[in-house]
């Protein structure tokens, strides 16, 4: 990387603004690498196949996904029962001696690895599982060619923080270590360590306080992999905890450069809305923000929902809102639970349609057929046109097995279904004629949606949002539900919300899927 210096990147007449986060919905944990004039992205992807979305950027700004890192059952071996928000967790993606490297933790099955690729599209290579604990690795090399992973976890009781070992790469193995290196300022959960050579100092950034309301950046350096570590004097270097920043839990930070050195920092963040405490329904996002150099140490915050962008924008093709089912695979933006078993869908099997086959007959236990998007937008619109046949199959807004809304076909008549925690129950029905039907469901601010009659007292004050489902092109929701029940401060975990179709009984066919922002009112 190049060596900082204490200036920040002078005004420009042709400055533009940009918006966070950069990658809204369900991409947490991001990491990133700068080849030449492009840049490369994954996040963490926990018990969703395929895993590790890959993203490909210009400016740091705009971002399209490649593919996933993951995409083969012997990359991503989960067992079919892995607990929700499990599985792949905090990837690091680095470009050395003309390679990408890609370490991560598989939580469920096997602990840490390591996978490879000549080109960031893949072809990824099969596992080479190395022998250290913990998680969130990372992969440095120093000027001799040594490669040194650094990683979140315990030393028996006396340690807890972030270690560091000298590794084969190619093989797996450990060679030197690993021994402690830093355990941060002394809160809660030191994780997510990167490791960079910057000039004659390494630098180690980490998380602190926990991936909630507490997150924050801290940093220390050294003059080598070894130590002794020294901490920042302006540690945290970055936290929103006790701010009403509307962009909160910031933290799990990695560092970039681009090609005129400008430092900029990726990192993960929440939007939380609603009444007290807040409530965040996408998951942990991926945002930017700029970094200044003071003194050796960087300088980082706030995080704001509109930045000056690093440079020209050089935006890239944008994803269309509507999925046809016309290509002879499934885009990279689509995802399952665990596993997308091959005789569970098609693509041929009608043409122009996609076809589900059930696998399980309940949403609320793994081995369902479910293939969906992450939620991306806050006020959305989802809908599908489906041919439920003989089926019993629909449309879902998930978090996990306890925690979902369905709006479902089957015999005849469509329902909207609430699983919350131990609680299921069908709140509207609706008889329908046979045949293909449009299933829709919307998310808006609760601001913008009045009290029902009979409704208790301040709950469209305290919703972040509202959930609504449509059937057909009837403007008069079939239901309304609370949206709060769909957060990660209600159901607990590391994910967010996932929209997608589903099959529990027979065979269904999806004729088109969209999602795209709802159109909301200024100032609502």
């Amino acid at each position: 990387m190049h060596t900082p210096d204490d200036r920040l990147p002078e005004s420009r007449a042709d400055d533009w603004y940009y918006d966070n986060p950069v990658i809204p919905g369900l991409h947490p944990d991001p990491s990133a690498c700068r080849v030449g004039e492009d840049y490369y992205l994954v996040c963490s992807s926990f018990e969703y196949f395929p895993g590790v979305p890959i993203f490909h950027s210009r400016d740091l700004v705009h971002w399209r996904q490649l593919g996933n890192v993951l995409d083969r059952p012997s990359q991503l071996p989960l067992p079919p029962d892995a607990a929700a928000s499990d599985g792949i967790y905090a990837p690091t993606i680095r470009h050395h001696d003309g390679r990408f490297w890609l370490i991560t933790t598989n939580v469920s099955h096997g602990g840490n690895f390591i996978v490879t690729a000549e080109r960031p599209e893949g072809p990824w290579s099969d596992p080479v599982w190395i022998d250290l604990p913990g998680i969130d690795p990372d992969l440095a090399w120093d000027e001799d060619g040594n490669c040194w992973c650094a990683f979140a976890g315990a030393d028996g009781p006396a340690f807890h923080g972030v270690r560091i070992a000298r590794v084969d790469p190619e093989a797996g193995k450990v060679l030197e270590g690993p021994f402690p290196a830093w355990a941060g300022t002394g809160l809660q959960w030191p994780e997510a360590p990167h490791l960079y050579r910057i000039g004659q100092w390494w630098y180690l950034v980490i998380a602190e306080g926990g991936t909630e309301r507490g997150h924050t950046v801290a940093v220390a350096r050294a003059r080598s992999p070894r130590g002794p570590w020294e901490a920042a004097p302006n540690n945290p270097v970055l936290t929103h905890r006790s701010t009403n920043q509307p962009i909160q839990s910031t933290g799990h930070a990695d560092l970039v450069t681009t090609p005129d050195g400008q430092w900029w920092m990726i990192l993960l963040g929440t939007r939380p809305r609603g009444y007290s405490p807040g409530f965040h329904v996408l998951g942990r996002e991926t945002f930017l923000t700029p970094v200044r150099w003071e003194d050796g140490w960087p300088h980082v915050g706030p995080v704001n929902l509109r930045e000056r962008a690093p440079g020209p924008p050089r935006p890239l093709e944008v994803e269309p809102v509507r999925d046809d089912f016309d290509a002879p695979v499934l885009a990279p933006r689509w995802i399952s639970p665990r596993s997308r078993p091959e005789d569970a869908w098609s693509l041929t099997e009608r043409p122009g349609w996609l076809t589900l086959r059930a696998t399980g007959s309940t949403l609320d236990r793994p081995g369902c057929t479910f293939v969906g998007r992450r939620q991306r937008h806050q006020d959305s619109r989802t809908a599908v046109r489906l041919d439920p046949g003989s089926g019993r199959a629909g449309l879902s807004v998930r978090m996990d097995e306890a925690h979902h809304y369905d709006l479902e076909v089957a015999d005849g008549q469509v329902s909207v279904i609430a699983r919350i925690g131990p609680l299921r129950q069908s709140t509207a029905t609706r008889p329908v004629p046979p045949g293909p039907l449009v299933l829709t469901i919307t998310t808006r601010p609760a601001a913008q949606r009045p009290p029902a009659e009979g409704e208790p007292s301040g709950l469209h004050v305290a919703a972040p949002d509202f959930i609504a489902f449509h059937v057909g092109d009837d403007p008069l929701p079939l239901a309304e539900l609370d949206g709060r029940y769909l957060s990660t401060e209600v159901a607990t975990g590391f994910t967010g919300r996932v929209i997608g179709m589903y099959v529990t009984e027979g065979t269904a066919w999806f004729d088109w899927f969209d999602h795209e922002p709802l159109d909301v009112p200024r100032g609502s």
